[in-house]
């Protein structure tokens, strides 16, 4: 194998290089303290400059308006898949909130809202496993909803909303795990977005939420603390000790965002590397992409061969020259490219490059 890997893997998923080189060069010795920064306490001065410094860079990065608080939140983004609900279903009386159903992770999503509140199925994809986006639109959500969700990129089926439903008055929660900030975003039309780390933003096991401040503080009475987004937002989402090393690594891909030039060079870039693949996708009668084309995802790029043998014929070949985690996932199969912000755009070259001799041998 090449000593170069692209790591095409959906999450956890790449790191950008130099912040694994700055994690590996502090790691042992953080500014030199003697001791390594998962080794210092979430209390201590130095750690507190660490979440303010990341809380600066998410809000100039995103443009964020003053009303939104930055919380820093355990479990990932499965954990908000019952925070949410727990969070804002109380916001109206009737305790009813609308999903639209994307794919695998909102399915997931509504079932567990389910458990605390009346949960509207507006629209499926389902019907034609999830290759498209379902319309999602205001006259589709009651006026006593609490809320309305959306996941905005589906990871497993390669799709992404290009641009967010307009829902008026109705808060829109989104689950942007595997998209955020890789491209602009104007989160005043939000109510509240989410996202794992493990895919753009760092290790996994922690979430980002950015939730507009009237939205906090109706957590239904028997809300976990930990689930409590009015706890987060009191103790700068340290109440107790928080995964500590992945705020720290956040905070380094932040900085890598603005110095790269922020999410508008991010989307330049992710559009770019995303038009290669599918540019190699839609010139061939080989590769079959799975996605609807008009809702296809800049963040994964879905593909099939014509039968099982040469997709892992394909697969195996990949790997062999550094072309990592390529597989689809279990419930589709096929070809699955995760090219996130930190993906370079030489690993999209280098696959499209395999793409086509690849087609040019066995095709």
């Amino acid at each position: 194998m090449s000593n170069q890997v692209f790591n095409f893997g959906a999450g956890p998923a790449m790191l950008p290089i130099p912040v694994m080189k700055q994690i590996q060069e502090e790691f042992l010795d953080y500014h030199g303290m003697g001791v390594s920064v998962i080794e210092i306490s979430h209390r201590s001065k130095e750690f507190e400059a660490v979440i303010d410094r990341c809380d600066e860079l998410v809000r100039e990065v995103a443009s964020l308006p003053d009303n939104y608080k930055i919380l820093y939140t355990h479990g990932g983004a499965r954990m908000q898949f019952s925070a949410v609900p727990m969070n804002l279903l109380p916001l109206k009386p009737a305790g009813r909130a609308v999903y639209s159903e994307t794919g695998n992770f909102s399915k997931q999503a509504n079932v567990e809202a389910a458990r605390y509140g009346d949960v509207i199925i507006a629209s499926s994809g389902e019907k034609t496993n999830y290759d498209r986006l379902p319309p999602l639109t205001r006259d589709m959500v009651p006026d006593n909803a609490s809320y309305a969700y959306i996941t905005s990129n589906n990871t497993i089926y390669g799709t992404q909303y290009k641009e967010y439903p307009d829902l008026g008055d109705i808060p829109l929660v989104v689950d942007a795990t595997s998209d955020i900030f890789s491209r602009p975003v104007d989160f005043s039309k939000l109510g509240l977005m989410f996202a794992s780390l493990q895919k753009n933003l760092g290790p996994a096991g922690t979430a980002l939420v950015i939730v507009r401040e009237d939205l906090i503080g109706h957590a239904m009475k028997h809300t976990p603390s930990l689930l409590d987004y009015k706890v987060y937002e009191s103790s700068h989402s340290l109440s107790n000790t928080n995964n500590t090393f992945a705020i720290y690594a956040m905070c380094l891909v932040m900085e890598w965002i603005k110095n790269e030039g922020g999410v508008e060079a991010m989307a330049e870039v992710n559009a770019e590397k995303a038009d290669l693949l599918y540019g190699v996708i839609d010139n061939s009668a080989f590769y079959q992409g799975a996605a609807f084309v008009g809702d296809r995802s800049h963040m994964n790029v879905t593909f099939t061969l014509p039968n099982d043998e040469l997709t892992k014929k394909f697969l195996d070949e990949a790997l062999e020259i550094g072309l990592y985690a390529l597989k689809g996932h279990r419930l589709v199969g096929g070809v699955r490219a995760s090219i996130y912000n930190a993906m370079p755009l030489e690993g999209c070259q280098a696959l499209a490059s395999f793409m086509q001799e690849f087609e040019r041998r066995a095709g």
